[in-house]
């Protein structure tokens, strides 16, 4: 479980523990590029031009994974895995503005 992996590395962040190479879920990252000469620096799928945020914002509209890896050929399950890792690293690392909730 990656919750409990956080957990008992007390919040540790993904990119860390790339560079220390601990789990198989953390070298997903390394399936992510982010060249200024290719799509204007945006994080895409290494050796692809397809944007992380693109897959994220598919997924997010309610676009099944098979549907994705049907429109996107090139895509693997492990890059669908890593864009996700990454939308998760980017929340971690800073606040997302959303409508707050007052009472409750």
């Amino acid at each position: 479980m990656m919750f409990q992996f956080f957990k008992e590395k007390k919040e540790k962040r993904i990119v860390d523990v790339v560079e220390e190479g601990e789990t198989p879920m953390a070298n997903l990252l390394n399936r992510i590029s982010i060249n200024p000469n290719v799509c204007f620096g945006k994080p895409c799928i290494k050796g692809t031009r397809i944007w992380v945020s693109l897959i994220l914002d598919f997924l997010a509209n309610g676009m099944s994974e098979k549907e994705l890896l049907e429109e996107y050929p090139q895509l693997t399950h492990e890059d669908i895995l890593a864009a996700i890792a990454y939308g998760a690293e980017a929340a971690r690392e800073r606040i997302i503005p959303v409508p707050t909730e007052t009472g409750a």
